[in-house]
């Protein structure tokens, strides 16, 4: 049982080390929200809202986000006594439709708040089985294949266990054959699309059927469950939906169409850890194989993924990459790090989240700042 008395949120700006281009846009500057979440007996945890800056992956913002938890959403926990994390998911939604990135923000912060006042290890509280947790990289589109090649076999060099390739129309078929013909059978290689596609593509996409693909992620739009269950008839690669998956609804939908065959549960996508778990449980179930997506996220938000990757059913390579992957200096220490075995080790030695954020660091990186109270009244429900 916990209250929380005050939420303080947070906007750093931290760099990436490279551009990174999917087929919606390009980020070379991430705008990351992050929560300080603390009870009325000095207990606090970090915790992030993955919204990105602009409306290209969901409708939600870091800017939505923000004055979504500020107006609607804090104010139905602060100063609320709560008998724990499981009861915050179904607090938030109630009369409340989508923001689930700004409901999972506060959800799994409220998790990881749970984790330090038990003094436990996160991955305990949610249930993880695992020491350690395979991980992938996701390649951004490059300029030709000839680049895309270079990375790709830099990231095997390096131990990654999966190699995700983005694509879109123009930069698709010709890249992955030169990825494939590069790394060779055994590597396993997978395409997304992050929704670039129509159903009038199928033609096209049928030619990626000739690469012994892992998966082919998201190619047509996220409400277009009918036309992904029709592509999917004429694939022998399996689809993996990834935006479609808003909640665990959806993720019966998909098992109940046949519009997929694996699921990629990014918990801010889905109103954070207690609907993961409950996709997680239907897939299991169900035999369809889930595995982690990132978000760009800070290694505070890496603490919270690393986490859930370690419940059983995540049984394919997440994208866990390590602090270095993405940011010159990270926000937590000690960094996230994988080994030449492609293994992140999930810290089930120390409380709470397992890494130390950098306070200090994380001022020096902020440009705007704003203190929820206990004092503002809960909102009935």
């Amino acid at each position: 049982m916990f209250c929380i008395d005050r939420i303080t949120l947070r906007e750093i700006h931290l760099a990436l080390k490279e551009p990174f281009r999917i087929s919606s846009g390009v980020e070379s500057v991430r705008r990351i929200l992050l929560l300080e979440i603390t009870d009325r007996d000095g207990a606090m945890v970090w915790g992030e809202c993955v919204a990105p800056a602009l409306p290209n992956y969901t409708p939600e913002t870091i800017d939505t986000a923000w004055l979504a938890i500020r107006e609607w959403l804090a104010p139905r926990l602060l100063g609320r006594r709560l008998t724990g994390p499981a009861v915050v998911h179904d607090l938030l939604a109630q009369d409340i439709r989508g923001h689930n990135m700004a409901k999972a923000a506060l959800e799994m912060g409220c998790w990881g708040l749970t984790a330090e006042i038990e003094q436990r290890p996160l991955t305990l509280v949610l249930g993880g089985t695992r020491e350690r947790v395979p991980t992938g990289i996701s390649l951004g589109i490059q300029r030709s294949p000839e680049l895309l090649v270079e990375r790709a076999l830099a990231a095997v060099a390096a131990g990654y266990r999966k190699v995700k390739l983005k694509i879109q129309p123009g930069q698709d078929v010709e890249y992955v054959r030169a990825v494939r013909a590069a790394l060779g059978p055994d590597v396993e290689i997978m395409a997304d699309a992050n929704a670039a596609y129509s159903i009038g593509d199928a033609p096209h996409l049928l030619q990626l059927d000739e690469f012994e693909l892992l998966m082919l992620e998201q190619p047509l739009g996220a409400d277009a469950l009918l036309q992904l269950a029709e592509l999917q008839r004429q694939l022998r690669t399996p689809l993996c939906l990834d935006e479609s998956i808003i909640d665990v609804s959806r993720a019966r939908d998909m098992i109940a169409l046949q519009c997929g065959r694996i699921i990629n549960i990014k918990p801010g996508r889905v109103g954070g850890f207690s609907a993961s778990k409950a996709i997680h449980d239907v897939c299991q179930e169900a035999g369809i194989p889930v595995w982690c997506g990132g978000m760009l996220e800070s290694g505070v938000g890496r603490a919270y993924n690393v986490a859930l990757a370690s419940l059983p059913n995540f049984s394919m390579p997440g994208d866990l990459s390590p602090s270095a992957r993405y940011w010159t200096r990270d926000v937590v220490s000690p960094e996230w790090t994988m080994g030449a075995d492609g293994l992140v080790k999930v810290p089930r030695d120390r409380p709470g989240l397992g890494v130390d954020v950098d306070a200090d660091y994380i001022e020096s990186l902020t440009v705007r700042t704003e203190t929820l109270s206990a004092a503002r009244a809960a909102v009935p429900v």
